[in-house]
């Protein structure tokens, strides 16, 4: 497994933007398909975004498509959400995830089961 360290969160008012940063250690950074996840108080944990070994594709929900964008520096072990526009709603913990992928170097996934490693999270809190 990778061990994963979040940070970046933080609190910020409505529209405006955070950059989370996942640094990854222990294993090759570019076999991993990254994931993001958020989750309220009181909520499950939901997917938010995900993003292919090459970092070539990526996948959002519905609710955060074309405000927030995906990316990764495999030379640097880490991967990136950039969130722009920022609403309430988008208050979370927030966790990126490592799935562990072979031969498919452009897939993405945003199921949570799919991921071997987590990170701790860090918190967004948006205020209105």
């Amino acid at each position: 497994q990778v061990q994963l360290v979040e940070s970046g969160g933080g609190l910020v008012q409505a529209g405006g933007s955070l950059t989370l940063s996942c640094t990854a250690s222990g294993r090759t950074f570019k076999d991993y398909i990254m994931g993001w996840f958020r989750q309220a108080p009181g909520k499950e944990r939901k997917f938010v975004a995900s993003i292919s070994q090459s970092g070539d594709n990526t996948y959002y929900t519905d609710s955060v498509r074309g405000r927030f964008t995906a990316s990764r520096d495999n030379a640097k072990n880490t991967a990136y959400l950039q969130m722009n526009s920022l609403r309430p709603e988008d208050t979370a913990v927030y966790y990126c995830a490592a799935d562990a992928v072979y031969g498919c170097p452009y897939c993405t996934t945003p199921v949570p089961s799919d991921y071997d490693s987590w990170g701790q999270g860090t918190q967004v809190t948006v205020s209105s």
